[in-house]
């Protein structure tokens, strides 16, 4: 069984790339027994969608002067 310190190594490169037939296996298998790591998992997907709302795009949004 995967442990809990790859299943988020998963978890970050999901957030990066589209995993692997296997990746997605053997993360579903982990998260479905995990509860730490579910939480985990969907800290992450919460964290990456913040970033590409309030990205570099929001920025350039403001002035020289912020605002």
């Amino acid at each position: 069984m995967m442990m809990c310190k790859e299943a988020t190594r998963l978890m970050s490169l999901k957030q990066d790339r589209p995993l692997t037939f296997q990746e997605r296996l053997s993360l579903r298998l982990h998260l479905s027994m995990c509860g730490a790591c579910r939480e985990c998992d969907r800290q992450f997907t919460l964290l990456h969608e913040a970033g590409r709302r309030f990205g570099p795009e929001h920025d350039a949004d403001h002035d020289d002067d912020g605002h």
